[in-house]
């Protein structure tokens, strides 16, 4: 059996690179019936009907280490968190609950990929990398001036990485960017992700050297996290990692409590900004329930 990665599908019909080829493949109705939906970063094993033409069956999805479902992708190394340094105003809250998400999807890479750094206002890459640096990586670009992309290149490669962002801030230009000029898809890559901003379109793969891919994703404005509970939350910020289970009582919620280790290192190993961000989530959370 040969084994490959979906990079793309289109009306049941599933594009799998493998060796250098991109097959064809329908999928085993066992999928349907199982409820089973290939997806777009799946690793799959297929069989070969007909090797000319380049068409075969999806027969085998192997295990995912993790998913998105917006846009619907599996098997992510990297998240970019991709906000503009002003035109739109960067939207604190909405970076805090993606980095949320993303720790809760096991993407075991974030970068905070701030875009349009030639309108940031003096003092702002410093602040954040006071705030998440100590964490997270953080990237300041331009695609207007093409400016940090070979930084963030760099950062990328051999990895699938995810664009994630609310519209406006650049996402679909710095990709037009990281891909190199020579690429035979530029130009009809650049067509399809600057269609407009709430677009729907086909998740794909866009391979951007050798085994490093890049997916777009559709603008956010907001987002909620109602699927996590109240005492989760802790596990997905990064700054808290060392702390959890130190605290005097073993279901500290880390507000009120005394002798909170969490509590006890904010403003030292803990941002107060990040701490702030855990309280007000931690109580949009139990409000829901």
């Amino acid at each position: 059996m040969n084994k490959g990665r979906i990079i793309k599908g289109v009306g049941g019909i599933y594009h799998i690179a493998s060796d250098g080829s991109v097959y064809e493949c329908s999928a085993r109705g066992k999928f349907r019936k199982a409820g089973i939906t290939p997806t777009t970063g799946d690793y799959v094993g297929f069989t070969i009907l007909d090797g000319e033409n380049k068409k075969g069956s999806l027969d085998i999805i192997e295990k995912r280490k993790n998913i998105l479902i917006r846009p619907r992708v599996a098997n992510i190394d990297c998240a970019v968190m991709t906000f503009a340094a002003a035109s739109p105003d960067m939207n604190r809250d909405l970076l805090d609950r993606f980095l949320v998400l993303a720790e809760e999807r096991n993407i075991p890479e974030v970068i905070i990929c701030i875009n349009k750094r030639e309108l940031a206002r003096e003092g702002l890459y410093e602040e954040l990398e006071g705030i998440y640096g100590g964490c997270y990586s953080l990237v300041f670009t331009s695609a207007e001036e093409n400016k940090g992309i070979d930084e963030l290149k760099a950062m990328l490669r051999g990895k699938v990485s995810v664009f994630a962002g609310p519209s406006g801030v650049g996402k679909s230009s710095i990709i037009n960017r990281i891909i190199p000029e020579s690429n035979r898809q530029t130009g009809e890559i650049s067509r399809k992700i600057e269609r407009g901003r709430h677009t729907t379109r086909q998740v794909e793969l866009i391979e951007t050297e050798d085994n490093t891919y890049v997916v777009d994703s559709p603008g956010f404005t907001s987002l909620t996290l109602e699927f996590i509970k109240p005492e989760e939350l802790q596990y997905y910020f990064r700054e808290f990692k060392d702390y959890i289970d130190k605290c005097r009582f073993a279901d500290c919620a880390h507000i009120h409590e005394p002798d909170c280790v969490i509590k006890e290192n904010v403003g030292k190993t803990i941002p107060q900004e990040r701490y702030d961000a855990f309280v007000y989530l931690y109580n949009e959370l139990r409000s829901l329930r």
